[in-house]
């Protein structure tokens, strides 16, 4: 039985805060950058193509690699690793940590992945063959590129980090999960600090594209910056980006003792799985996910000032979802509803982290950004406090639930509070 927590009641050593973010998005490469980005309502989808499966859509990033990377670790590593290095090296520079003196065996890296190793395998496999198929060419780098804890592994090896790093794979719940595995092993003691959120390389794999498009789940639009629309009638799919949002996380305790800058406390958070289908969510799942996190959290659902929806642009997956918000919220309209997708595309594995980021500075300037390219919203999607199209300033911001789902049935919410 899951128990009712008072989250004033615990102890600073066990409450855990935001105090350093680190992104790259296709809006931008910092939260400065992608909050107005999502307040002015720019796009960052752009056409695009890529070996084999040639023009499309994509979300693209471009931030500096070799900012805080050297061009060999860059060459023999993975695009996935790249942007989790610049994502933690720039959460630790705005967190204000002295980290050049801090303990690095007692610092874990948690981040979350949708898939990780295609890129490389396709890349090795489309380079022998132009040395027919002799596998006496294939790559040496190959097999640290492709193991399961590259990203994490990619930034403890930058930052010279001796704890505990790995990745979480979640699918596309993955930068909710980071960040929660994170907070777990704070108050478990197994970590001081914790860099934590997840990553996405998708774009540069042809496969991924394919997929979709195979399962008629891949949108096009005559207008890149309209591709991407979720809850509006004519969605007609997911538009694949890439990104990166790596937070620092760190017990109250500590924050308080260094005199931190807080962007919020985590204080309520739930995974759980459908068990129905491979890719097709199940409304009611979801809702009983959204519930265990406000259960943790000691809320009431009208204490959510802010849903950040996971919604993908697809038919099924966006009507399901707005069903298990309705489950969940009922007709209140005291309970604002918007996505960042509509902006950036799904970027995969660190949907969740960039998506819950570009909300934090509403707890300050009471601004709640817009869902794009609800020209015709369809009915089924019609909950309230939907924002569409504008921003809409509000009186209050004290909490945000972060929905973030994924294939195989597995969701995600997390609850930050304003501190």
């Amino acid at each position: 039985m899951i128990s009712r927590v008072n989250q004033q009641d615990l102890p600073d050593e066990m409450r855990v805060v935001i105090t350093g973010i680190g992104m790259t998005a296709p809006i931008g490469n910092s939260l400065a950058e992608v909050r107005e980005g999502l307040l002015s309502g720019r796009s960052g989808v752009r056409p695009y193509e890529i070996r084999y499966f040639g023009k499309t859509l994509a979300g693209v990033c471009e931030f500096e690699v070799n900012r805080h990377q050297s061009k060999k670790d860059a060459r023999r590593g993975t695009r996935a690793g790249s942007v989790g290095i610049y994502c933690a090296n720039e959460a630790i520079l705005d967190s204000g940590i002295d980290f050049a003196n801090f303990d690095k065996s007692t610092v874990g890296v948690y981040v979350g992945v949708t898939e990780h190793g295609n890129v490389e395998t396709e890349n090795e496999v489309y380079q022998i063959k132009g040395y027919d198929y002799d596998t006496s060419f294939w790559s040496h780098h190959h097999n640290p590129r492709t193991v399961a804890n590259n990203p994490a592994g990619e930034v403890a090896l930058n930052l010279g980090i001796t704890g505990p790093h790995y990745t979480i794979g979640a699918a596309c719940a993955a930068g909710n999960a980071g960040m929660i595995q994170g907070l777990q092993m704070l108050r478990l003691g197994e970590c001081d600090l914790a860099i934590a959120g997840g990553v996405s390389e998708s774009i540069h794999t042809f496969g991924i594209f394919a997929g979709f498009a195979s399962q008629g789940a891949l949108a096009s639009h005559s207008d890149p910056a309209k591709a991407s629309r979720p809850f509006d009638k004519a969605r007609n799919g997911i538009v694949v980006a890439e990104g990166g949002c790596l937070y620092t996380l760190e017990r109250l305790s500590d924050a308080k003792r260094r005199q931190a800058k807080i962007y919020g406390e985590i204080v309520g958070y739930a995974i759980n799985t459908d068990a129905t289908d491979f890719v097709l969510p199940n409304a009611e799942r979801q809702a009983q996910c959204m519930q265990l996190a406000l259960k943790r959290a000691n809320l009431s659902p009208e204490q959510i000032d802010i849903v950040s929806t996971h919604a993908t642009g697809t038919t099924n997956g966006d009507s399901l979802e707005c069903d298990a918000v309705r489950r969940v919220f009922g007709q209140s309209e005291k309970t604002f509803i918007n996505n960042a997708k509509s902006f950036i595309g799904h970027s995969m594995g660190a949907a969740g982290a960039i998506e819950l980021a570009g909300n934090l500075p509403a707890f300050s300037d009471r601004v709640v950004h817009a869902t794009i390219n609800v020209d015709d919203l369809d009915p089924e999607c019609d909950i309230p406090g939907l924002v569409r199209n504008q921003p809409r300033e509000v009186n209050r911001v004290d909490y945000i639930l972060n929905n973030s789902f994924g294939m195989l049935g597995i969701n995600s919410a997390l609850i930050v509070k304003r501190f």
